[in-house]
């Protein structure tokens, strides 16, 4: 499935749009954007293909596009386009999908 950009991940990974990270404190500070760690929270943009392992078996995505998902904090491959900042995720390294 294509996105907005026109790109479509290869079999086994995941076009990720990182939400932006928290900018307030639960007790109303605010932070700098310098602070702390980049998000590990995205929302899918795209699916690609089910995967085939070297043995054969097929890994399918955990997750479908406008899925909410964590990610593993050093996961992915950042793609940046204009002023955005997009991931290619690998299957595996989808920790959790975000219920509503």
């Amino acid at each position: 499935m294509a996105t907005k950009l026109n790109l479509k991940p290869t079999a086994g990974y995941l076009l990720i749009e990182p939400l932006e990270k928290e900018v307030k404190t639960a007790s109303g500070i605010y932070l700098p954007d310098t602070a702390g760690e980049k998000p590990q929270k995205g929302k899918i943009l795209a699916v690609g293909p089910d995967e085939v392992t070297d043995s054969g078996a097929k890994k399918t995505s955990p997750a479908k596009v406008n899925d909410i998902v964590i990610y593993k904090k050093w996961g992915g491959n950042e793609v940046k386009t204009g002023s955005t900042e997009y991931l290619f995720v690998k299957f595996e390294d989808v920790l959790a999908i975000e219920t509503k």
